[in-house]
C-alpha cells in the first residue's frame, strides 16, 4: 500500500549513502539510527563494504528481498540513472534529496520530466526532487537530512505536517519542540514532481496516529487532490490547516481584465481553500498555535464576529481586543479580573460566564505575570472552565510550562496577542466545504474578440444587453441620449484609448462622434447603447486561476475598480444563494442594500448575473469581464456597460 511505503517503511535503501558521517549524504543514515529506527537499513554506494557499520551495497540490485522506500541521494546528474534502478527493482516509493530540476530552468524541467517518466513506466512515485524526506515519530523513522534531527529525541505528537520547503520542516520541529510538543508524521514534498501535498494531506487523513493536518505551501498544484482531502478530511474530524505564501502579486498588473488584476491567484486561493474546508491562517506562529480550537470543532455557520475576553492584565487584554478588532472582530465584553488575580474560582466564574454568553462566538482568556513563576495557580481557572462555546488563552509573559499545561488539555494557547487574533480570525473564517454546483456552460458560438461578441456571450447567459452596433451612416432608430463606443478586437480598455463618448443627444452628435473616433483610432466599429444612471456600479469578473481554477467575482466597479479593490470572490460555479452572499459582503453596496433607509438596489438581478456568469466554469473562456454592471432600482434589473472575454 502506498500511504504505508511512503510513511511507514520498514525496508529503506539509501543510494548514495556516505561513509563520512559529517556529510549531508550520511546524514539520514545518522539520524535513521539516533532515534531509534528498528527496521532494515540498506546502504548503497559502489565504493564501500560497510557504511557507518553497517552493510553496504554496490547497486541497488544487490539488496536482498524488497525495499519499500528509496532515498535517492546522489547528485543531480546521477538521479535519473537512480531512479530507473529503483523502478526496475519495483520500489513503491523514491524519495529525491537533489535540486537543480524544474526550479533551475529548461534543462532542469526536461530532466525532471525523464525521471517522472521513468518512475511511472515502472509503477513507482516519487516524493520531491528537492525533499527533505519523511519523519514518522511513532514508528522512529527519521528518514531526512534536516539538521534539526541533531535533536537528542523527538517529541510525539497528533498533528502532522506537510511542507513544500524542507528548512521550514525543521523551523516547525524546532518550534514545536520549544513549546512541548512535536508531530506525528513530517513529509517534505520539494518540486511535487509527482506527489503533491493534496495527495499525502489525503493519506494522513487515514492515519490514526494524526488528528489534524498542517500545510506549509508556497504553491498550488493539482487542486483537485487538495479537495479531496479537504472533504475526507472535514467529513473525519480532522482539520487542515494551511500556511501559504504568496499574499503580494506583483505579476497581477499583466492581466487583461481588470478582474485579473484585482483577482489574482492568492485572492483565488483563499477563496478556494474557503471553499473546500481549509482553514488559512497568516502568521507562522498561528499554524502551530491553532489546531486545538478546530480540533473536535465545527465551522460557525453565521459567526457573530465577536468574543468575549476574560483577562487578568488589563494591559495584557487590551492588546488582544486591540488586534482583534483589527481583524473586524469585536469584543462583545471584556472582564477585568485584575484585582481578585487569577484565583481559580474567579476566573472559572467568568470564562463559565463568557463561554455561555450568546452575542459572541468564543472567549479568550489573558493570562498575565503569573503565568510565568506559578504556572499551576495561572491556568487552573482556565483548565477548570466549561461552556458550549470555545474557549482560547494568550499568556502575556513567557511562560512554557504554562503552554504545556494547555497544550496537553487542548486548549489552544498563544504566545503573542497577533498569533491570537489571527487564530480567532481563522477559526471564524473557516467553513464547511461547500456543495458542489453542477450548471453547463455556455455554447460560444460568436467570435468574442471584440465587445459585440462578448456581449453576445453574456447575452446567452441571461445578462440583458441593451446595446446595438451602428453603422453610422444608417442609424438605427436609438432611444437618446446615448453612449457611443468604438470596437476594435485591439481595444480592451476603452476609456483609456478614448474610445467612448457619453450623452450624445441626437443622430447628428452620433455621427460627428464616430467620425472622430474613426479619425484618431482607424478603421474600428461602433456599438451604442442608452445612457442609464444606476444605483450603484459593479464589476463583474471571471477568470480561470492558474493555480485553483475558476473563480467569479464582484466588486465596486467603475473605473476605480482596482483603486478601491473592494471585491469577494467565490470559486466557479456558484448558485445564487452564494451570489447573494457574495452581494451582501462588498462594502461599497451597503447603499443599495438599504443601509440607513437608502432606496434598495435590485440586489437579486444582481446575484442573478453573478450566477449566470459563473456558468462560465468549463468552458474554453479564461476572462470575461462586465465593468461597469449598473445596479439599477429594485425590480429594474442591471445593466451592462462595457464587456470582454478573452479564450483560449
Amino acid at each position: 500500500m502506498l500511504s504505508n511505503a511512503l510513511l511507514n517503511p520498514r525496508r529503506i535503501a539509501l543510494i548514495g549513502a556516505s561513509t563520512d558521517a559529517a556529510r549531508l549524504t550520511a546524514r539520514a543514515q545518522v539520524y535513521l539510527r539516533r532515534h531509534g529506527y528498528t527496521g532494515a537499513l540498506f546502504p548503497v554506494n559502489p565504493r564501500a563494504d560497510t557504511v557507518l557499520g553497517e552493510p553496504a551495497f554496490a547497486d541497488l540490485r544487490d539488496v536482498p528481498g524488497e525495499v519499500d522506500f528509496a532515498y535517492i541521494l546522489v547528485n543531480t546528474g546521477n538521479v535519473e540513472a537512480a531512479v530507473e534502478g529503483c523502478a526496475a527493482r519495483g520500489v513503491p516509493v523514491a524519495c529525491i534529496l537533489a535540486d537543480g530540476f524544474a526550479e533551475a530552468g529548461a534543462e532542469g524541467e526536461a530532466l525532471q520530466a525523464r525521471i517522472v517518466a521513468a518512475a511511472r513506466a515502472g509503477g513507482m512515485r516519487l516524493l520531491g526532487p528537492n525533499s527533505m524526506g519523511v519523519i514518522n515519530v511513532p514508528a522512529k523513522t527519521a528518514c531526512s537530512v534536516n539538521a534539526a534531527l541533531e535533536a537528542e529525541t523527538l517529541l510525539p505528537g497528533r498533528w502532522s505536517l506537510v511542507s513544500h520547503s524542507g528548512s521550514v520542516m525543521g523551523t516547525l520541529l524546532s518550534r514545536a519542540a520549544g513549546r512541548g510538543f512535536g508531530f506525528a508524521k513530517v513529509i517534505g514534498t520539494g518540486n511535487e514532481a509527482d506527489l503533491s501535498a493534496g495527495e499525502i494531506a489525503s493519506m494522513l487523513v487515514d492515519d490514526p496516529e494524526t488528528d489534524a493536518i498542517l500545510l506549509f505551501l508556497e504553491t498550488v498544484r493539482r487542486p483537485e487532490l487538495y479537495e479531496e482531502a479537504a472533504r475526507r478530511a472535514y467529513a473525519a474530524g480532522k482539520p487542515i490547516v494551511a500556511y501559504k505564501l504568496g499574499r503580494s502579486e506583483a505579476g497581477a498588473a499583466l492581466a487583461t481584465t481588470h478582474t485579473g488584476a484585482i483577482a489574482g491567484s492568492d485572492a483565488a486561493t483563499e477563496a478556494f481553500f474557503r471553499a473546500i474546508g481549509i482553514a488559512r491562517v497568516d502568521m507562522l506562529e498561528a499554524l502551530l498555535e491553532v489546531p486545538p480550537l478546530l480540533i473536535a470543532a465545527r465551522p460557525i455557520a453565521n459567526p457573530k464576529r465577536a468574543v468575549r475576553v476574560v483577562t487578568t492584565t488589563g494591559g495584557g487584554g487590551a492588546m488582544v481586543v486591540d488586534q482583534l478588532g483589527t481583524l473586524g472582530i469585536a469584543t462583545a465584553k471584556m472582564t477585568d479580573t485584575t484585582l481578585a488575580g487569577a484565583k481559580k474560582d474567579t476566573v472559572v466564574a467568568a470564562l463559565d460566564e463568557a463561554r455561555a454568553a450568546d452575542d459572541a462566538d468564543l472567549a479568550v482568556a489573558v493570562i498575565g505575570s503569573s503565568a510565568q513563576f506559578r504556572p499551576q495557580d495561572a491556568v487552573a481557572g482556565v483548565l477548570a472552565s466549561s461552556g458550549p462555546r470555545p474557549l482560547a488563552a494568550f499568556l502575556l509573559p513567557q511562560a512554557d510550562a504554562s503552554l504545556r499545561l494547555l497544550a496537553e488539555a487542548g486548549i489552544a494557547a498563544f504566545r503573542t496577542p497577533e498569533s491570537c487574533a489571527d487564530a480567532v480570525r481563522t477559526f471564524l473564517d473557516w467553513q464547511a466545504p461547500r456543495a458542489a454546483v453542477v450548471t453547463e456552460p455556455p455554447a460560444i458560438a460568436w467570435d468574442t474578440r471584440d465587445e459585440p461578441g462578448a456581449r453576445a456571450v453574456f447575452a446567452a447567459l441571461g445578462i440583458a444587453d441593451h446595446a446595438v452596433v451602428i453603422d453610422p451612416e444608417h442609424l438605427p432608430e436609438l432611444r437618446y441620449p446615448v453612449a457611443v463606443k468604438a470596437v476594435s478586437v485591439a481595444l480592451a480598455h476603452k476609456t483609456e484609448a478614448g474610445a467612448v463618448a457619453l450623452n450624445v443627444a441626437d443622430a447628428a452628435g452620433v455621427r460627428a462622434a464616430c467620425a472622430e473616433m474613426r479619425g484618431r483610432l482607424g478603421e474600428v466599429g461602433f456599438i451604442a447603447q442608452p445612457m442609464v444612471r444606476g444605483l450603484a456600479e459593479a464589476i463583474l469578473g471571471f477568470r480561470v486561476d492558474p493555480l485553483v481554477g475558476p473563480v467569479v467575482v464582484l466588486g465596486a466597479g467603475g473605473v476605480l475598480a482596482e483603486v478601491y479593490r473592494d471585491v469577494v470572490l467565490r470559486t466557479a460555479p456558484v448558485s445564487e444563494a452564494e451570489a447573494m452572499q457574495m452581494v451582501a459582503e462588498v462594502r461599497g453596496f451597503a447603499p443599495i442594500r438599504g443601509y440607513r433607509g437608502m432606496r434598495r438596489g435590485d440586489i437579486a438581478a444582481l446575484a442573478r448575473a453573478v450566477a449566470a456568469m459563473s456558468r462560465l466554469a468549463g468552458s474554453d473562456v479564461t476572462e470575461a469581464e462586465i465593468n461597469p454592471l449598473m445596479v439599477m432600482p429594485e425590480g429594474e434589473g442591471v445593466v451592462m456597460v462595457d464587456a470582454l472575454v478573452v479564450r483560449a
